[in-house]
Order: C-alpha cells, then sequence, then structure tokens
C-alpha cells in the first residue's frame, strides 16, 4: 500500500517545467490533490493517472482559513488532516509552518529531489536546482547550500 500524500500545485508545476514530472511518481506512487490545485495545475501539468482530485468533505480547517493561503494550499492542508495524510507535498513557508502547527509532516520540492537522489532515481541535484532557478523558481539560498550539502555535491550555489 502507498502512504498517502497530499499535493499543492507549486511542486507539480515546478517538476512540470523542468521536464521531471515523473519523479514525484516514482517517489511517491500516487498524489491526491483538492479541486483548487487541478484548477491551478490544469494550464501547465498534463492530467496523469497518479495524480487523483479528490474533494473534500469537510469544511477548511479554521485554522488554515485564518492563515490566509491560496485556495490551493487551504484546501490541500484541510484534505491532508481529512484524510490523515502521510505527507504534505507544500513549498510555501507559510502553508508549511500552518501545516506543523497541525501536525502534518510536510516535504517541498527540495526534499522531493533529495529523495529522488537517495533512491537513485537522479545521479545529481544540482542540475535540477540550476533548472528551477532558472525557471524562476525560488528557493533561499541557505536552503540551496544545505540541499548541496546533503547530496554530497558541496555547499556552493
Amino acid at each position: 500500500m502507498t502512504a498517502l500524500v497530499v499535493a499543492d500545485a507549486s511542486p507539480l508545476i515546478a517538476f512540470q517545467q523542468i521536464g521531471r514530472l515523473q519523479l514525484l511518481r516514482a517517489v511517491f506512487g500516487e498524489l491526491i490533490v483538492p479541486p483548487s490545485v487541478i484548477r491551478e495545475i490544469l494550464a501547465s501539468v498534463p492530467p496523469e493517472p497518479w495524480i487523483v482530485a479528490r474533494a473534500l468533505t469537510q469544511p477548511v480547517v479554521p485554522l488554515v482559513l485564518r492563515a490566509n493561503l491560496g485556495a490551493g494550499q487551504s484546501e490541500a492542508l484541510s484534505l491532508a488532516m481529512e484524510i490523515g495524510a502521510e505527507r504534505l507535498l507544500v513549498d510555501e513557508r507559510a502553508a508549511r509552518r500552518v501545516a506543523g502547527t497541525l501536525g502534518l509532516r510536510v516535504v517541498g520540492t527540495l526534499g522531493v529531489l533529495l529523495a529522488a537522489k537517495r533512491k537513485g532515481l537522479i545521479v545529481e541535484l544540482r542540475p535540477l536546482l540550476d533548472q528551477l532557478l532558472h525557471q524562476g523558481f525560488w528557493i533561499a539560498p541557505r536552503l540551496v547550500k544545505q540541499a548541496l550539502i546533503t547530496a554530497g555535491e558541496g555547499g556552493s550555489p
């Protein structure tokens, strides 16, 4: 049985932009996304059978509403709570902070790339990080350095 992983739009779009959407499938198997995320990714991410839409059956969690997040992030957080997801795939700091408050385990784009390298799905992290940065995906320089050190590729950006 695969783990329940709920995804926000940002990581899906990021991996599609660098031509590595299938890495998400290789790392997680199936990703569950709420309707708002489907609407956000529709123009840039092709439909894939392993990206499964699931509507919320409960209202958005009040703490999430108060956090003033985007619709996709709010629904992804609430859906992860509702279905007892093992992980929430999200990049934005505010959403990660709320997820931590709710007790959700979070992984972001960098975490997926590190997992892919650990599993032997990619040889080097740096070229993919460079592609993400070139596409306009913002990553704090300290996180880039930390990821490269963790991947055994030095720490200079």
